[in-house]
């Protein structure tokens, strides 16, 4: 009996990840926890203030609970599928990437980092909600374009992000001028969202 036992656990197939998956699962399931606790501090900010917002708390705690549900989910109308803003695309937790409409992206400013969750209707539409945004930061930055790569560029100092070019030309952004960019308060990014573009009088 024991034998048979072992040669069933041994038939049992394992997944097959390789380092690139785990790493990048374990990455996705630490900015989903990152942006839990952050809702969760903030709701207990609230509730220690004599005078708090109603509105404020209700908030809170919806973006928690939405932030932490899982990843993907269906009622038989539609599909949900919950992930992480790449700075171009979404990534979810099985692995599978998402494109993001520049335009959306561009207009609701997404950061790096922030939790999206994505509703695949029965027509398949796809709509986006922001439902975790990451802690933000504001830099001034000079703006640069590679004309071999066609790649728009926030460099500051020693740094550098890409940015989306819907981004850039809504704005009418032209090298050399001075980029506002938006960008995880912590944590290296790779990409910026554009707040807005400083013109400058030479071109």
């Amino acid at each position: 009996m024991l034998g048979k036992k072992n040669k069933k656990k041994e038939e049992i197939e394992q997944p097959d990840f390789d380092q690139a998956d785990i790493q990048r699962h374990l990455d996705l399931l630490k900015d989903v926890l990152e942006n839990t606790q952050n809702n969760i501090k903030k709701a207990l900010n609230l509730l220690s203030e004599k005078n708090f917002d109603n509105t404020d708390l209700l908030d809170s705690l919806l973006e928690t609970k939405e932030a932490s549900e899982g990843f993907v989910a269906s009622n038989g109308q539609e599909r949900i599928v919950e992930g992480v803003f790449t700075g171009e695309k979404m990534i979810a937790g099985d692995g599978i990437e998402y494109n993001i409409p520049a335009n959306y992206a561009s207009k609701s400013k997404l950061v790096e980092g922030d939790i999206l969750k994505l509703t695949i209707s029965r027509d398949g539409s796809f709509i986006y909600k922001q439902i975790g945004p990451v802690e933000r930061k504001q830099l001034v930055a000079n703006l640069a374009h590679n004309a071999a790569t066609g790649e728009w560029i926030a460099s500051l100092d020693n740094q550098r992000w890409k940015l989306l070019p819907a981004s850039v030309t809504y704005f009418h952004g032209l090298p050399g001028d001075e980029v506002v960019i938006i960008i995880s308060k912590e944590g290296k990014s790779k990409w910026a969202a554009v707040e807005n573009i400083i013109k400058h009088n030479n071109h």
